[in-house]
């Protein structure tokens, strides 16, 4: 099933997405909204309304965006890095998100703003210390995410609060697919359609069972919280003006423009 969240007359909403998500053929989407929220057991109204007629958000908020870094091989060795021996986690807050159509704001600190195209899985239940055969059970669904990179700051200042973290460098969207095995996924991302990314997500250097297990060994994840789960290797800059898109196999496209910072 594939949950988005959006607003209409005024109100924000969760609904099922129904309908061929296919290229050309979103206009022909309908929600079906939610009775509250959709994490545990929740029903559909029934109330159906077109995609066309609403305005997509981002698909969960979440307390918290737990990122990580250089697990894929091809990536770290793009930017002179090798694979560490355990995961890079660093976090991402919840005001650095955006959803799909959103604006990524060029931050007035970087002259090199990156791309990076990441499978997103959004936590369904609180949850620590999770062991590795109840993963699924936390797990809520997927979504594409962009780790957008201050990539000048990451290295200045070493530390990646800022590079990572300012506000909008975390599209999410276009909705969270529930019903999707992550082991074996097309990752793309083009800009002003030009293919810059291409991977797998068998790929990663370690699976979403390793970063869920090695991520709860430290901190509680909530309803809604999401896990980036790294990038392939093709990151590259991006401009003011270039349209980014996020393409993962079996969930959607998630496009966001790139503006100057007012």
């Amino acid at each position: 099933m594939r949950i988005a969240r959006f607003s209409i007359d005024g109100n924000v909403a969760f609904g099922a997405v129904e309908g061929d998500s296919a290229p050309g053929a979103e206009a022909d989407l309908v929600l079906d909204i939610i009775k509250g929220v959709p994490y545990g057991d929740f029903e559909l109204s029934g109330v159906k309304v077109p995609l066309s007629k609403v305005r997509l958000l981002p698909p969960v908020l979440p307390s918290k965006v737990v990122a990580i870094g250089r697990n894929y091989a091809e990536h770290a060795a793009e930017l002179g890095n090798e694979v560490p021996d355990v995961p890079i986690t660093f976090l991402k807050p919840s005001t650095s998100v955006i959803g799909p159509g959103g604006e990524i704001a060029y931050p007035s600190f970087s002259n090199d703003l990156h791309h990076e195209a990441e499978l997103a899985v959004v936590i369904g239940r609180m949850c620590r210390e999770v062991p590795r055969e109840r993963v699924k059970d936390v797990i809520f669904g997927y979504t594409c995410a962009n780790d957008v990179t201050a990539r000048d700051a990451q290295a200045r200042e070493k530390q990646w609060a800022r590079a990572k973290g300012f506000d909008s460098s975390c599209p999410l969207g276009p909705w969270v697919e529930t019903d999707l095995d992550p082991g074996d996924l097309t990752i793309q991302c083009t800009v002003n359609g030009e293919q810059r990314q291409l991977g797998r997500t068998s790929e990663m250097v370690r699976s979403v069972e390793d970063l869920i297990v090695h991520i709860t060994e430290a901190m509680t994840l909530l309803p809604g919280d999401v896990i980036l789960t790294g990038t392939p290797a093709g990151v590259g800059p991006l401009n003011v003006g270039d349209e980014v898109a996020v393409t993962i196999e079996g969930i959607g496209t998630l496009t966001n423009k790139v503006i100057k910072r007012g």
